[in-house]
């Protein structure tokens, strides 16, 4: 969750891409209409073919004397094309339900998550290594290049405000109003790049002036403002914003989470108190990683309902 501020961005026009996305979803739905239409065709056969069987059997007297298990065979014969239309009806509008695109899309992201966190471990060991050794094969083939070149040109910062308990929000707003707080977000902010979900971006009542605004989102077609840059995942958005020398990671908790493996500094706003209905919450700050190089701190007065303390953090080399 990030700091909300109220006046209008100025406008930046942007290129419009192709969206693959919206392509592979329509790939998908003539999909899935074909084998609705194969279900209904299989349904007016069995129909067909239910009624040929018993006036075969009752009219025409084919195989009147045969049974089976003391039921007439047409009755078998039916009852088993019943059992295949019945599977036929089940796999295409129920098992789709629980293994459909959803549920491989989910799958797909899962694996694709520990494939990026596995990637980050092996970057961080490359990177303490020889440059020469970073410039091998092996470092090429498995550091994202684009996001490397991206970290050597800046300095990516993530900054949030936190409760003692890691809280940022609830409800998709924040939990407090602190106004010093908020003029430090615009102060360090102002005329940088600032990255954000659709949640976040769609907390403002409108864009942040003298900022540029990347909203990551897989929603198709998500409208937005002049100036305002849409992107579908985060090394696009690391990629739009690569002239900025310091772009801003400024939430909500699972753009916080995407970046902690990777940004080079924390600018945090510990707020001194414990909020247990938030709904949002900020990764847990691994001393290890990280290192503390400034704190200021800040008492509770007629102007801020609780004391905090801003803090920055740098990660060790």
């Amino acid at each position: 969750m990030c700091q909300i501020h109220q006046i209008m961005f100025g406008k930046k026009k942007t290129k419009p891409t192709i969206d693959q996305e919206q392509l592979a979803l329509i790939k998908y739905a003539e999909k899935r209409i074909k084998q609705k239409k194969r279900v209904y065709v299989h349904f007016v056969i069995f129909l067909i073919g239910a009624v040929f069987l018993i006036l075969a059997n009752t009219v025409l007297g084919i195989g009147k004397e045969v049974t089976i298990a003391g039921l007439n065979w047409f009755v078998i014969a039916i009852i088993v094309w019943l059992a295949f239309f019945i599977y036929h009806f089940i796999s295409v509008f129920i098992t789709h339900k629980f293994m459909g695109k959803d549920w491989v899309d989910q799958q797909r992201e899962n694996l694709v998550a520990k494939q990026q966190e596995r990637i980050e471990k092996i970057k961080q060991q490359l990177l303490k290594e020889d440059t020469e050794i970073a410039k091998s094969q092996v470092f090429n083939d498995t550091v994202d290049k684009g996001l490397l070149t991206q970290k050597k040109k800046t300095e990516l910062t993530i900054i949030v405000a936190a409760g003692e308990d890691n809280a940022i929000g609830k409800d998709n707003d924040l939990i407090w109003h602190l106004s010093d707080d908020l003029k430090r977000f615009k102060s360090l902010t102002n005329g940088h790049h600032i990255i954000m979900g659709r949640k976040t971006f769609e907390s403002f009542p409108k864009p942040l002036p003298n900022r540029t605004h990347i909203v990551i989102t897989r929603q198709d077609n998500f409208k937005v403002p002049d100036g305002v840059i849409v992107v579908n995942n985060m090394d696009d958005a690391l990629d739009a914003a690569r002239k900025d020398k310091q772009p801003f990671i400024i939430g909500g908790g699972e753009i916080y989470k995407q970046v902690m493996s990777f940004v080079d500094r924390i600018e945090i706003t510990r707020v001194h108190h414990s909020f247990p209905d938030a709904d949002t919450y900020f990764p847990e700050i691994d001393l290890s990683v990280w290192k503390e190089t400034s704190r200021k701190e800040h008492v509770k007065d007629e102007k801020h309902s609780f004391p905090f303390t801003f803090l920055t953090y740098e990660r060790n080399v």
